[in-house]
């Protein structure tokens, strides 16, 4: 019975990390990008209070699980029922290149083409990594 905690940039492989571990030790994995935000246009953040009733039914629903993402206020709601927690803490520039590399991820696109619709906004978004303040960032990370 593991429960893993990963976290990072955008691009850093949480998302590939935490598929491994699942498919390996037949983990629940839940990216919470899945729910950190409400499907909208533009997209809108789901209240805190929402997420945390979420991500309490999934660790609760399953002995073993891989939880990843870059939200720190929703990290912290994972970060005590944890045995492992792992920060991926690549270089931006390695970021942008796994960024640039990534397969499609139908789970947050309808399709490759969406995905790559909206990249350039990520490596923009990946890139201000260091320099950010809030609850995504290498300040509240660390």
């Amino acid at each position: 019975m593991s429960k893993i905690l990963i976290f990072g940039n955008s691009g850093s492989g949480k998302s590939t990390l935490a598929k491994r571990f699942s498919i390996k030790n037949c983990m629940a994995h839940l990216d919470l990008d899945t729910i950190a935000w409400q499907v909208t246009s533009p997209p809108i953040r789901t209240p805190i209070s929402e997420s945390a009733i979420q991500i309490n039914d999934f660790i609760t629903l399953n002995d073993s699980w891989v939880v990843e993402g870059c939200y720190s206020d929703l990290l912290q709601l994972v970060m005590e029922e944890a045995d492992e927690i792992i920060f991926l803490n690549l270089s931006v520039k390695d970021c942008i290149k796994n960024a640039k590399n990534r397969p499609w991820e139908p789970h947050k696109y309808k399709s490759k083409e969406a995905q790559d619709a909206n990249l350039t906004m990520l490596i923009n978004w990946i890139s201000r990594y260091p320099e950010r303040e809030k609850i995504i960032s290498l300040k509240k990370h660390m």
